[in-house]
């Protein structure tokens, strides 16, 4: 493994659990860990979310995106965002709320555009990966979706750090996609508490694993990746395209149910961005 030294410090820093929150995640953190109650009450639930009106309001936007309301009623409150999503979905909220607050630490302009248009290709990756695992393999949507949402955190973690070590973005991008994003990436999203089916997808993922059938989770991912118009920041110069399905490995079948699952999640993809979007 070969890195920069600014980024071996940076790695080492994550490693030693030394990750920059903003001070207004706590309420996040504390939605996270009562999750680890199996017998929490909803009530108790509801509180800690209402606590933070800017992640009550996300939650019930998601819950009332096409991915979620389907043919229900238009939820108003957290109760019914709650009830509708159900525990697992707003541990993945209040995961997707906390790098999104990730977003808005850096305060140099420039930090911000890259941060900016990191949680724009999250969440176009999490919503088709969301599309992909349910309408085209046999793998969970839910956990799609969530490792969609932080498989750019180390990224985030990285520009949060920037401030302080001048010249840090334009050296970790020579040896991001590898080792650098598998080193950082790794050690954050152990620290936030990422399942481990989902650290593995995302492992896959910044390995650069073939899609080859029989699909994983992490190849859902990196279809997502690969698919979704808007390319990370951080990402290698790649040709670019519509998210057709059309390259994809595998056997042609397999193409056609992807662009076919693609054409017929297009609206449900695009409210789901627009919910996490913002």
């Amino acid at each position: 493994m070969s890195l920069t030294p600014a980024l071996e410090r940076i790695a080492q820093d994550a490693a030693r659990g030394k990750l920059v929150f903003p001070s207004h995640a706590k309420v996040v953190l504390a939605v996270r860990r009562a999750l680890d109650d199996p017998d929490l009450p909803l009530e108790k639930l509801c509180h800690l979310i209402s606590a933070e009106p800017m992640l009550s309001a996300r939650m019930v936007s998601v819950a009332n995106s096409v991915a979620y309301r389907r043919t229900g009623p238009v939820v108003v409150g957290v109760r019914n965002a709650v009830t509708r999503l159900g525990f697992r979905n707003v541990r993945t909220m209040a995961t997707a709320f906390l790098v999104r607050m990730m977003r808005d630490v850096p305060t140099v302009p420039a930090h911000r555009d890259l941060t900016r248009r990191l949680w724009e290709h999250s969440v176009h990756v999490a919503a088709l990966a969301r599309a992909i695992a349910q309408r085209v393999v046999r793998q969970d949507p839910d956990a799609a979706f969530f490792a969609g949402i932080v498989h750019d955190a180390g990224a985030f973690y990285l520009v949060a750090r920037a401030g302080d070590t001048p010249g840090l973005i334009d050296e970790a991008r020579a040896n991001w996609e590898g080792d650098g994003e598998s080193l950082v990436g790794g050690f954050v999203l152990r620290e936030i508490d990422v399942p481990a089916d989902v650290q593995s997808a995302c492992e896959e993922l910044w390995r650069g694993r073939p899609h080859d059938p029989p699909f994983s989770l992490g190849d859902v991912l990196g279809l997502a990746d690969r698919l979704v118009p808007v390319a990370s920041p951080f990402a290698r110069p790649r040709e670019a395209g519509p998210a057709s399905g059309a390259g994809v490995a595998g056997p042609p079948a397999v193409s056609d149910m992807l662009k076919a699952a693609l054409a017929d999640a297009d609206y449900e993809v695009k409210s789901l961005v627009s919910a996490l979007s913002g």
